[in-house]
């Protein structure tokens, strides 16, 4: 059985750019490292079979962040939501002949490798999600099976299915920061 870790970091971080003028979120340094970086390596320090990092809005400057070992993938749907993102990682999955996939995103730079890997050997159900606090957030782990009940349009990934079908879902509690960085003021935590 295998499992990709996936990391979503295609959409343009509108409200970010409100608040805070330059290049995507994505880019901006935290303690010296590009916030997607730091997600990405607590994704491949997981030690999950593949990395994938989903690309969009600032595919070149996100590429220009990653390291090498890392497989991209590009989702040109990225203005139709985040669930245009999981479907072009899942195609990416299936065609590798993945079993499951571990995702999570870019601009949560608070979640550590333990996340990963804590959610990624939850198998007890089809779906595992993490758990801070008792409060629901990423990453999530989605086996094979449920990969045709997500979405493929629109700004819920994977939510949607948690809340339709719990029974298929093992909470997993998580150490570390799941907050996003979507403006300048979320960014001020980190400095």
């Amino acid at each position: 059985m295998t499992t990709a870790a996936v990391v979503l970091a295609a959409g343009e971080g509108a409200r970010f750019a409100e608040t805070v003028p330059g290049p995507s979120k994505l880019v901006v340094p935290i303690d010296g490292v590009p916030m997607v970086r730091r997600c990405v390596d607590a994704a491949m320090a997981a030690g999950l079979d593949e990395t994938v990092v989903v690309v969009g809005a600032h595919a070149a400057a996100v590429r220009a962040e990653l390291p090498p070992d890392v497989t991209v993938v590009e989702n040109a749907a990225w203005p139709d939501g985040i669930a245009t993102s999981l479907a072009v990682a899942i195609g990416h999955a299936a065609a590798r002949g993945h079993d499951a996939v571990v995702v999570g995103l870019g601009d949560q730079p608070g979640v550590p490798s333990s996340a990963w890997r804590a959610v990624a050997g939850a198998a007890a159900t089809p779906v595992a999600v993490a758990t801070y606090g008792g409060r629901r957030r990423n990453p999530v782990r989605l086996a094979a099976a449920v990969w045709p009940d997500l979405p493929r349009t629109g700004d819920e990934g994977a939510r949607r299915l948690l809340r339709l079908r719990p029974d298929l879902v093992t909470p997993v509690a998580c150490e570390g920061d799941p907050h996003d960085v979507d403006t300048g003021e979320d960014l001020g935590r980190w400095s």
